[in-house]
Protein backbone atom coordinates (compact mmCIF):
# COMPACT_ATOMS: atom_id res chain seq x y z
CA UNK A 1 0.00 0.00 0.00
CA UNK A 2 1.07 3.62 -0.68
CA UNK A 3 2.29 6.26 1.76
CA UNK A 4 -0.43 7.89 1.57
CA UNK A 5 -2.95 5.30 1.94
CA UNK A 6 -1.32 4.17 4.87
CA UNK A 7 -1.31 7.65 6.43
CA UNK A 8 -5.43 7.47 5.79
CA UNK A 9 -5.64 4.50 7.42
CA UNK A 10 -3.59 5.45 10.30
CA UNK A 11 -5.23 9.02 10.59
CA UNK A 12 -8.40 6.76 11.20
CA UNK A 13 -7.41 4.96 13.33
CA UNK A 14 -6.45 7.33 15.47
CA UNK A 15 -9.57 9.21 15.17
CA UNK A 16 -11.52 5.71 16.29
CA UNK A 17 -9.00 4.95 19.45
CA UNK A 18 -9.06 9.34 20.42
CA UNK A 19 -5.73 9.35 20.28
CA UNK A 20 -5.00 13.04 20.01
CA UNK A 21 -0.76 12.41 19.83
CA UNK A 22 -1.51 9.63 17.34
CA UNK A 23 -3.50 11.91 15.21
CA UNK A 24 -1.37 14.78 15.37
CA UNK A 25 1.79 12.50 14.45
CA UNK A 26 0.03 12.05 11.05
CA UNK A 27 1.03 15.59 9.65
CA UNK A 28 3.81 17.27 8.94
CA UNK A 29 5.35 19.94 11.18
CA UNK A 30 4.50 22.22 8.36
CA UNK A 31 1.30 21.15 7.68
CA UNK A 32 -1.59 23.84 5.72
CA UNK A 33 -4.59 22.90 5.71
CA UNK A 34 -7.03 25.00 3.30
CA UNK A 35 -10.44 25.42 2.85
CA UNK A 36 -12.01 26.69 -0.03
CA UNK A 37 -15.45 26.99 0.95
CA UNK A 38 -14.64 28.97 4.17
CA UNK A 39 -11.46 30.56 3.46
CA UNK A 40 -10.77 32.29 6.58
CA UNK A 41 -10.45 28.58 8.65
CA UNK A 42 -7.60 27.47 6.73
CA UNK A 43 -4.65 27.03 9.13
CA UNK A 44 -1.33 25.43 9.69
CA UNK A 45 1.17 23.56 11.74
CA UNK A 46 1.02 20.00 13.48
CA UNK A 47 0.08 21.78 16.75
CA UNK A 48 -3.48 23.29 15.36
CA UNK A 49 -3.91 20.16 14.36
CA UNK A 50 -3.81 18.58 17.87
CA UNK A 51 -5.51 21.50 19.16
CA UNK A 52 -8.61 21.22 16.98
CA UNK A 53 -8.67 18.04 17.51
CA UNK A 54 -8.45 17.76 21.35
CA UNK A 55 -11.73 20.68 21.06
CA UNK A 56 -13.31 18.22 18.69
CA UNK A 57 -12.98 14.70 21.04
CA UNK A 58 -13.68 17.33 24.29
CA UNK A 59 -17.20 17.94 23.06
CA UNK A 60 -17.58 14.27 20.79
CA UNK A 61 -16.39 12.03 23.25
CA UNK A 62 -17.73 9.19 21.24
CA UNK A 63 -16.88 10.56 17.74
CA UNK A 64 -15.91 7.66 14.87
CA UNK A 65 -15.31 7.94 11.27
CA UNK A 66 -15.11 6.40 8.74
CA UNK A 67 -13.73 6.55 4.95
CA UNK A 68 -16.14 4.82 2.51
CA UNK A 69 -14.04 5.84 -0.06
CA UNK A 70 -11.06 6.72 -1.42
CA UNK A 71 -8.25 7.19 -4.22
CA UNK A 72 -4.60 7.10 -4.07
CA UNK A 73 -2.57 9.08 -6.95
CA UNK A 74 0.83 8.85 -6.35
CA UNK A 75 1.31 11.18 -2.97
CA UNK A 76 -2.12 12.50 -2.78
CA UNK A 77 -5.27 10.92 -1.43
CA UNK A 78 -8.65 11.71 -2.08
CA UNK A 79 -10.78 10.45 0.79
CA UNK A 80 -14.67 10.90 1.56
CA UNK A 81 -15.33 11.36 5.63
CA UNK A 82 -18.43 9.91 7.42
CA UNK A 83 -17.99 11.42 11.45
CA UNK A 84 -20.97 10.60 13.67
CA UNK A 85 -21.04 11.04 17.24
CA UNK A 86 -22.85 12.52 20.14
CA UNK A 87 -22.06 15.93 21.65
CA UNK A 88 -21.86 16.37 25.13
CA UNK A 89 -25.14 18.16 25.39
CA UNK A 90 -26.85 15.17 24.29
CA UNK A 91 -27.44 16.31 20.29
CA UNK A 92 -25.83 14.26 17.31
CA UNK A 93 -22.82 15.39 15.59
CA UNK A 94 -22.86 14.27 12.01
CA UNK A 95 -20.45 15.52 9.44
CA UNK A 96 -19.59 13.77 6.04
CA UNK A 97 -17.39 15.31 2.87
CA UNK A 98 -13.85 15.12 0.98
CA UNK A 99 -10.87 15.73 2.61
CA UNK A 100 -7.67 15.82 -0.45
CA UNK A 101 -4.26 14.82 1.40
CA UNK A 102 -0.93 15.94 -0.11
CA UNK A 103 1.58 13.12 1.57
CA UNK A 104 5.36 12.64 1.81
CA UNK A 105 7.25 10.82 3.70
CA UNK A 106 4.15 9.11 5.15
CA UNK A 107 2.89 12.51 6.73
CA UNK A 108 0.48 14.91 5.51
CA UNK A 109 2.06 17.75 4.18
CA UNK A 110 -1.25 19.37 2.78
CA UNK A 111 -4.78 19.29 2.68
CA UNK A 112 -7.72 20.70 0.95
CA UNK A 113 -10.63 20.28 3.57
CA UNK A 114 -14.47 20.00 2.41
CA UNK A 115 -15.81 18.58 5.44
CA UNK A 116 -19.52 19.84 6.90
CA UNK A 117 -21.91 19.16 8.88
CA UNK A 118 -24.83 17.01 7.59
CA UNK A 119 -28.33 19.27 7.00
CA UNK A 120 -31.38 16.62 8.05
CA UNK A 121 -33.64 19.56 7.55
CA UNK A 122 -32.59 21.68 4.72
CA UNK A 123 -34.83 21.91 2.48
CA UNK A 124 -35.63 20.46 -0.84
CA UNK A 125 -33.04 21.17 -3.94
CA UNK A 126 -35.46 23.41 -5.30
CA UNK A 127 -35.44 25.74 -1.78
CA UNK A 128 -31.41 25.09 -1.78
CA UNK A 129 -30.59 26.53 -5.14
CA UNK A 130 -32.69 29.50 -4.63
CA UNK A 131 -31.37 29.99 -1.64
CA UNK A 132 -27.86 30.44 -3.72
CA UNK A 133 -28.98 32.38 -6.64
CA UNK A 134 -32.41 34.44 -5.95
CA UNK A 135 -30.79 37.01 -2.95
Amino acid sequence: MSQAGQMVDRLVEATNAHDVNAIAACFAEDYANDAPAHPSRGFSGREQVRHNWEQILAFVPDLHAEVPRRAIDGETAWTEWVMTGTRRDGTPHHMCGVIVFGVQGGLAQWARFFLEPVEQDGGSIDEAVSRQVAR
